[in-house]
């Protein structure tokens, strides 16, 4: 943990238990023990201020701002150890085509491939199917995320409720100031998002992301989308992931198009994410005309 990162509303850094463990340590660990083996309350501690940090050198309006959420070192211990045992089985619940977060994975792997997805598409010679490429990106993504959604299918790849009331607590309990010229405003809670900043919120929106990925593997399964296959003994690919950017392939067919526009749709339904058409990007196979 970075000794002077900015602190969360207690004021204390890092810098602080690193310098005094020997006098806070046993405090520090039995409090944390306390909650993350006999449940006692933490809200006390889950507090945040909310400040922006610029996106570009010189912003020039709000959208170019992102808004992230800082934690007390306390509440990072402990999302970090709920982290630490949960890294361990993402490997087994998450789909390969997520590229980001999990262990032993590494998001370079999926760029590679999506590149070659690319070249093909770009050689796909006259008389095959037409295909695409859809980037997709998620406005406000860890904003947007529904609680509920998270929860269910956490506890559909087998999480216990007890592993689940503990997360959620994390989530739900926290209380927001903003940080205006440098004083923080009055109190406030949120009923959905994930707040940036949060050691937690890059793991859970896996789970989110699963959702989708579930969603494609049934429409596949189904015969209702086919993916690009590259090759002729090739694997047929429909989606990679890259944490909350996304990348769809699948053939130009009508009805083929109008189930991925139905899925993406139940998507947006069920999890509360909204897709950014304007950072959106779609690339056609070089044997068909985009404006068909």
């Amino acid at each position: 943990m970075a000794p002077l990162k900015a602190s969360g509303q207690d004021g204390f850094p890092a810098l602080f238990y690193q310098s005094y463990w020997h006098i806070v340590g046993k405090e520090v660990v039995d409090f944390c023990l306390g909650i993350l083996n006999d449940g006692k309350d933490f809200s006390i501690i889950n507090g945040a201020n909310i400040i922006l940090i610029p996106k570009v050198e010189s912003p020039s309006s709000m959208t170019q701002f992102r808004p992230i959420s800082l934690c007390s070192v306390l509440y990072k211990i402990i999302a970090k150890s709920i982290v630490n045992r949960l890294c361990v089985l993402l490997d087994l619940c998450i789909n390969l085509t997520q590229g980001a977060f999990v262990p032993g994975r590494h998001i370079t792997d999926n760029i590679l491939i999506a590149y070659e997805v690319l070249h093909s598409l770009k050689n796909r010679k006259a008389g095959r199917n037409g295909a695409f490429a859809l980037k997709i990106d998620m406005s406000k993504a860890y904003d947007r995320v529904e609680w509920p959604f998270v929860r269910k299918m956490m506890s559909s790849l087998g999480f216990s409720n007890q592993w689940l009331d503990l997360i959620f607590r994390c989530v739900s309990s926290v209380s927001y100031r903003i940080v205006f010229n440098g004083v923080p405003g009055a109190s406030f809670s949120l009923s959905r998002g994930l707040r940036q900043g949060d050691p937690l919120s890059p793991y859970l929106f896996l789970f989110c992301a699963e959702g989708l990925s579930a969603l494609i593997n049934a429409a596949k399964q189904n015969g209702e989308i086919k993916g690009v296959k590259v090759g002729r003994s090739g694997v047929t690919l429909t989606h990679l992931f890259f944490a909350d950017d996304c990348i769809l392939f699948g053939d130009t067919s009508s009805t083929g198009i109008q189930a991925l526009k139905h899925l993406l749709l139940s998507y947006e339904r069920i999890s509360g994410q909204k897709i950014n058409f304007d950072k959106s990007l779609i690339y056609f196979s070089s044997n068909v005309n985009p404006t068909d």
